[in-house]
């Protein structure tokens, strides 16, 4: 029989083959939370102490869970946010992988730790998940037996799973940023175009320059608070101008 902290060859399969799963699943063809779904779910699957997992997400002071492998993981979780302290806020905000042994005897957070307790969940590691300067979160584990996690091997494989899910985090945030920029840069186009074509208009009515064009629509802008593209827009559309605001 192994001795405690070495897989059986078993367990190592199921866990080889639980990250093969989860290195086919790319973003293009599923949702962040789908693969963080997954990383719950199959990291209960193959870790000890028949646990409960969830991920979860901080953004700025404001934590959610994004994923969960069940009911119990996600009444922890909450009862963390609501006091603002616990293992899973403590790994995402420090960065430091955090373990429950036993909270019957752990003083660390006496407000969530006799809930845990009181609930049947006597053990949990937070695995946490670096994304950038704006996101940090933590994968959790909980189980009803003391010190389930207390091997070299099983923290080592809680962290391959929390790899993924911070690369998917991570990969999603990248592809939103990019997708915001891209969005970005179309509606700066858009408002060029449109810009243009009101100063156009300007130029061949009034025998404007295209600098005299463009400062008679950001003196309506000033005038009437309201954005250049907009003003440019409206004559565009209507052909409506206030002439009180040319300047030669």
């Amino acid at each position: 029989m192994p001795s405690r902290g070495t897989p059986t060859p078993e367990f190592s399969a199921a866990t080889t083959a639980a990250l093969e799963r989860l290195g086919r699943m790319t973003l293009r063809n599923e949702s962040m939370e789908s693969v963080l779904q997954a990383v719950a779910e199959l990291a209960t699957s193959v870790l000890p102490g028949s646990p409960q997992a969830s991920v979860s997400l901080l953004v700025g002071d404001r934590a959610s869970t994004v994923a969960s492998s069940g009911p119990l993981a996600l009444e922890l979780d909450e009862r963390q946010y609501g006091r603002d302290d616990g293992p899973c806020l403590h790994a995402a905000r420090s960065g430091e992988l955090t373990e429950v042994r036993d909270a019957r005897t752990d003083d660390r957070w006496p407000d969530y730790l006799p809930a845990a307790v009181h609930r049947g969940v006597l053990s949990s590691l937070s695995v946490p998940l670096p994304v950038d300067a704006r996101v940090s979160g933590a994968l959790n584990v909980y189980a009803r037996e003391a010190a389930a996690f207390d091997d070299d091997g099983t923290r080592a494989v809680a962290r391959r799973f929390g790899t993924y899910a911070a690369v998917a985090i991570g990969n999603m945030q990248s592809y939103q940023d990019a997708r915001r920029m891209a969005d970005d840069l179309q509606v700066a186009l858009e408002s060029r175009a449109v810009i243009d074509q009101a100063k156009g208009i300007l130029m061949e009515r009034f025998k404007l320059t295209g600098d005299q064009a463009f400062q008679a629509l950001a003196e309506v802008s000033m005038r009437s608070n309201a954005k250049v593209r907009d003003v440019a827009s409206r004559l565009v559309r209507t052909g409506e101008f206030d002439v009180t605001h040319l300047r030669r």
